[in-house]
């Protein structure tokens, strides 16, 4: 019997195949997925109201400790309300602010890393300048320094967030840009008579697009890391509003003697960073050619 070829993957089941390959990809996936589950439906999955204060259950340890109570699984806050509540309330925030930031500051660098690399001159040199001072300026410093003119709050800062994490997707989409703009298909566009806005959206930035999605994955867990900090300092979201930051802001003077209330926003904090870093690096592996040789 003569051997037949296995049949050729589609796209996606090779994305899929290679993605699959990294285990730490998808177990990140896994977490992630778990995360925007508990973020969609925190009405039916947490167990109490996140701004219930429960005052004879102050500072309540976790229900598997010594004077613990099942009913609040996690535990209790200083002033009685239930920790696992806000921390599923809490992703619900972070996975929202992530997803505005990212969206933003993505859209926003596609366009001016187009326009650069594919017009240069001035036009490139200018915005590459801009860039280039805010990249010379701590993007948490530069976070806060926004949100303390505009004021804090939620909105502000996913605003701040998604302006410090402009310069990466321009500089990102600006070199890819400027590679795929001697490649000989753009060349035969051009010479077809393809409109500049047809060359930039149709035939450049599709073949862009693999290294802003892996940025952009790596983005969310920047974007979650941000908005913690800036919660933590008082600038993002506002109490009673449960953040996974400004829990730990509040929790910080029970340390010693409460240490459940810092640990699992922390923890939160961590997976959760750590979920989309491990995600980030395994759709690199899947979408970069070079690693599939």
């Amino acid at each position: 019997m003569p051997l037949t070829a296995p049949a050729p993957m589609t796209p996606l089941q090779e994305f899929w195949h290679y993605f699959s390959s990294n285990k730490g990809a998808v177990a990140g996936l896994i977490v992630i997925l778990i995360i925007c589950f508990m973020a969609v439906f925190a009405n039916f999955v947490a167990p109490h109201s996140p701004s219930d204060q429960y005052r004879d259950a102050l500072l309540l340890p976790p229900a598997w400790l010594e004077g613990g109570n099942w009913s609040f699984v996690l535990g209790t806050d200083d002033v009685g309300r239930d920790i696992l509540s806000r921390l599923i309330y809490g992703s619900r925030l972070s996975i929202a602010v992530g997803i505005v930031a990212v969206t933003a500051s993505l859209i926003m660098g596609i366009l001016l890393g187009l326009v650069a690399g594919y017009f240069k001159g001035m036009i490139d040199t200018a915005i590459m300048r801009i860039v280039d001072i805010m990249l010379a300026m701590p993007s948490l410093l530069l976070a806060i320094a926004i949100v303390a003119i505009l004021g804090p709050s939620i909105v502000n800062a996913a605003l701040a967030i998604s302006i410090v994490s402009l310069p990466h997707y321009v500089r990102l989409t600006r070199a890819a840009t400027m590679a795929e703009m001697s490649r000989d298909y753009v060349t035969s566009s051009k010479v077809l008579g393809a409109s500049p806005l047809r060359l930039m959206f149709v035939c450049i930035l599709p073949n862009c697009l693999a290294p802003l999605i892996v940025q952009a994955t790596l983005g969310f867990s920047s974007a979650i890391l941000d908005m913690a900090a800036l919660g933590f300092l008082g600038l993002g979201a506002q109490p009673p509003t449960p953040e996974w930051g400004s829990m730990l802001a509040d929790a910080l003077q029970f340390v010693q003697r409460a240490w459940w209330v810092v640990t699992f926003p922390g923890l939160m904090i961590l997976i959760t960073v750590l979920a989309f870093n491990l995600m980030g690096d395994g759709l690199r592996d899947a979408l970069d050619p070079k690693l599939k040789q």
